[in-house]
């Protein structure tokens, strides 16, 4: 199998299946795993067999690739060859019957409800500047995006509006349950260009999510002063071009490993004990949600999940909340 043999696969799942840059990478690279397979076994891929796809997935198993990473592969190497097969390029699929490694499901981590709050209450300064300050905001991402010796000049001249922006983005990942990516693409206005926008007339953020799917998400009171404040100050930083909503201090859209970044060093400036990641707030947003109003309808079209069953995972975390309470409280469960 050459490049060109799976290009078009690649874009079919681009194109028509609207996969994410980053899941058409990973599809991209377990292609390569089943070229080289092959390309070991003299084997051209339209001819194989199923012997060969369970040897191939031994090899994974014995290159002690992770099961998730396993069912990652055998998905992209199942849906090459139903791709194949619908368009009449092979006779059957090879894969039928083979099955991954069962993998842990850890649950996900979410801050509990005071860390949160915490958390976003938590105006705490952003100048940076020296050594230790550009390896703790993340190294040398960090120093050439937000930190640096330049970065640290042009923090210092705009401390008020990084506080502002840093703070809107806080209160939208855990006040909404946005993704990264979401986040990210909001627009300051909407067009009809835009794939994200803030309606704060109607106090809605309207996204689209994973697989093309559009949602609106209601934004709180919280979360629309802190825009307010930013909106105020975006001015002094963005570009005059720049049309998203939240931008960095070069006045271009902020990244997502910029985002990772300041909310990982704001969250230690605010003392919480744990690393933070903005999926972190989608996970604290969804659970506290869950806790509060037990409606897991609600969670699932909020979160923008297809599938109930994924939204499911939270009540595990509900019922370990609950189950902390009642160790902490009940009398009968309190350890001698």
């Amino acid at each position: 199998m050459t490049a060109a043999d799976v290009e078009p696969y690649l874009q079919h799942l681009a194109v028509e299946r609207h996969l994410a840059a980053r899941t058409l990478a990973l599809y991209a690279a377990a292609l390569a795993r089943l070229r080289d397979a092959a390309a070991a076994d003299g084997v051209a891929l339209r001819d194989a067999q199923a012997h060969h796809l369970r040897r191939w997935l031994a090899g994974l198993r014995a290159h002690r690739l992770a099961p998730r990473s396993i069912a990652l592969t055998l998905s992209a190497w199942r849906g090459l060859y139903r791709w194949w097969g619908r368009r009449g390029e092979v006779t059957h699929n090879p894969l039928d019957g083979l099955r991954a490694p069962k993998a842990p499901k850890p649950l996900p981590k979410a801050l509990s409800v005071d860390e949160a709050v915490a958390l976003a209450d938590h105006r705490g300064p952003v100048r940076g500047g020296g050594r230790d300050a550009t390896r703790r905001s993340g190294g040398r991402d960090g120093a050439r995006r937000e930190g640096g010796h330049d970065g640290a000049l042009r923090e210092g001249r705009h401390d008020g509006a990084l506080r502002a922006r840093d703070h809107a983005v806080v209160e939208l990942l855990y006040g909404c349950g946005l993704r990264i990516g979401e986040l990210v693409a909001l627009d300051a206005r909407a067009s009809p260009q835009s794939t994200g926008w803030i309606d704060r007339s109607e106090r809605s953020a309207h996204v689209l999510g994973k697989g093309g799917k559009r949602r609106s998400v209601p934004v709180g009171g919280a979360a629309v002063a802190a825009l307010d404040e930013w909106l105020r100050l975006r001015a002094t930083i963005a570009r005059g071009d720049e049309t998203a909503l939240f931008v960095s201090q070069r006045g271009r859209r902020l990244s997502p490993s910029q985002v990772r970044t300041r909310l990982a060093r704001l969250a230690r400036d605010a003392g919480l004990p744990t690393h933070v990641h903005p999926h972190m707030l989608r996970h604290s947003f969804a659970s506290h949600l869950l806790q509060s109003s037990g409606d897991l309808r609600a969670v699932q079209e909020l979160l923008g999940h297809a599938n109930i069953a994924t939204t499911q995972i939270y009540t595990k975390l509900d019922h370990q909340h609950l189950a902390r309470v009642y160790d902490a409280a009940h009398p009968r469960a309190r350890r001698k």
